[in-house]
């Protein structure tokens, strides 16, 4: 498969909404937030006039409860982005080590921070390449991200893998291991995070509400740690940050657990029928681990643009589209019908 190096800004009069039949580039959930989830949420509107907690409280009580984890070792922001930002102020200093293509916030973030970040190639079956990852850590190395499932592939590094990876690296280096879209995994293939942070305190993990639960909009994010480490990133907490709303969300989502498996098991069906049927049309998608697919180029992301669907393109053609919309599933298959007529379907696997 091909996978491109870079993650451009699509130029804005390709992607102006009036412009779009369906908006798949943001891999956000298709469907809105649980009913009690949105009543929960509700209630909360009547005091919107009064500050939220100064630092939040609350809400890494309830995640550390759910997580099994400390309160203590639980740091909650705006989104798996702002965490992500309070992490790379931390540090302070210090290059970033990260497969590329990434999740796209990485290198603005880097950027923003002053902290140089070290690309290292995905292989040719768009995993991430954890031994050239390694050899790219030097002494002037301060983070390595590691995500899982990966973005914008889908792929999910091996559970062994993880933790042979994470035994390899040295405690200095703090690692990152991203799981923005943990929940879309498989219930045996999810790792569990007391045991992987008992055995390395230079571990973050970080995760959101903004996928799986359907709660982009309200930005919410966290990441699990301990010791010292934890208690850096606790210190770059943003005051207000964190609305009232959050921590209803949050509560009430855990409490529809039974609904939120479904709508995530409905998502993974619809993604793996479509994967499916683009194979055979000679569309070589890797098997997906979250709520996008990664269609290799050249020619996707125009076929896909003149079809009016937003999709996140790369440099080689490449896009990738967020799934679990039936109705738009049929528009990405009939915009792509004709694309590679002259290719061999591929074997269904």
């Amino acid at each position: 498969m091909s996978v491109g190096l870079a993650e451009p800004s699509l130029p804005a009069r390709l992607v102006r909404a009036r412009d779009s039949r369906f908006d798949l580039s943001l891999s956000e959930n298709p469907f809105p937030p649980l009913p009690s989830v949105l009543a929960a949420v509700s209630d909360t509107l009547a005091s919107a006039h009064r500050y939220p907690e100064f630092v939040p409280e609350l809400l890494p009580r309830i995640i550390g409860t759910h997580c099994g984890v400390p309160a203590e070792n639980v740091v909650a922001g705006a989104g798996a982005t702002g965490v992500a930002m309070q992490i790379l102020r931390a540090l302070g200093s210090g290059e970033i080590v990260s497969a590329t293509p990434t999740f796209d916030g990485y290198p603005i973030l880097a950027e923003m921070v002053g902290m140089p970040l070290v690309p290292v190639p995905l292989d040719s079956e768009g995993h991430q390449d954890l031994t050239a990852l390694r050899r790219a850590m030097t002494r002037r190395t301060a983070l390595v991200v590691l995500c899982r499932p990966h973005n914008p592939t889908g792929t999910a590094v091996d559970g062994a893998a993880v933790r042979s990876f994470l035994t390899a690296i040295p405690r200095r280096v703090v690692v990152l291991l991203d799981e923005a879209y943990a929940e879309f995994l498989d219930p045996i293939d999810r790792l569990d995070p007391c045991a992987l942070l008992h055995r390395h305190p230079n571990l973050l993990i970080l995760r959101t509400f903004s996928k799986a639960y359907g709660l982009a909009g309200l930005r919410i994010g966290y990441c699990i740690g301990r010791g010292e480490l934890i208690a850096r990133v606790r210190a770059q907490q943003v005051p207000f940050a964190v609305p009232a709303a959050a921590v209803a969300a949050v509560r009430a989502s855990y409490a529809a657990r039974a609904e939120l498996d479904a709508r995530v098991a409905g998502i993974g069906r619809e993604r793996e029928e479509l994967r499916l049927s683009l194979r055979a049309m000679g569309i070589n998608a890797p098997r997906s681990r979250a709520n996008f697919l990664y269609l290799p180029g050249p020619g996707v992301a125009t076929a896909l643009r003149r079809a009016g669907i937003k999709a996140k393109p790369y440099p080689d053609g490449s896009a990738r589209i967020t799934v679990g919309d039936p109705a738009a599933g049929h528009a990405v298959r009939t915009a792509l019908a004709g694309l590679r007529r002259d290719i061999r379907p591929v074997r269904r696997r």
